[in-house]
């Protein structure tokens, strides 16, 4: 099976045209509805709009570099639904969970051959010397 090259067609966010200029305008994108707007417009050299044409491919849409899909885990228990499939998702750990439950989290990944995206790095040098 050859893999497919994941392309991000715009990288950049999208921001709302004259942010830069006032303080009281956040970056957050909204569509400009003025008569005049030269981007509503689509003036050329002015900021764009995100249209459908920006999306990604539908097949490597949500796809970690490493061609995984992320699922957020919380306890030990949850790990058992990434189990059958380890082949096609990685486990990220929950920034709220704690340090005992990461460090139990960690080892029944490792012994479930499970790819975990945030490995907590002083942890992992741990249970690297223990095994």
């Amino acid at each position: 099976m050859t893999a497919i090259q994941i392309i991000k067609k715009k990288t950049k966010k999208f921001i709302r045209h004259h942010s830069d200029r006032y303080k009281r305008l956040k970056k957050n994108w909204r569509k400009p509805k003025g008569i005049d707007s030269c981007v509503r417009r689509k003036f050329k050299g002015k900021t764009l709009m995100p249209n459908i044409g920006f999306g990604s491919n539908k097949k490597t849409r949500n796809l970690t570099p490493h061609g995984l899909y992320k699922i957020k885990i919380q306890n030990c228990e949850e790990l058992q639904m990434v189990l059958m499939a380890n082949k096609k998702f990685e486990v990220e750990i929950d920034k709220r969970v704690g340090y005992l439950k990461k460090k139990a989290i960690l080892k029944k990944a490792l012994s479930l051959d499970l790819k975990i995206s945030n490995p907590p790095k002083k942890q992992k040098k741990a249970i690297d010397k223990t095994v």
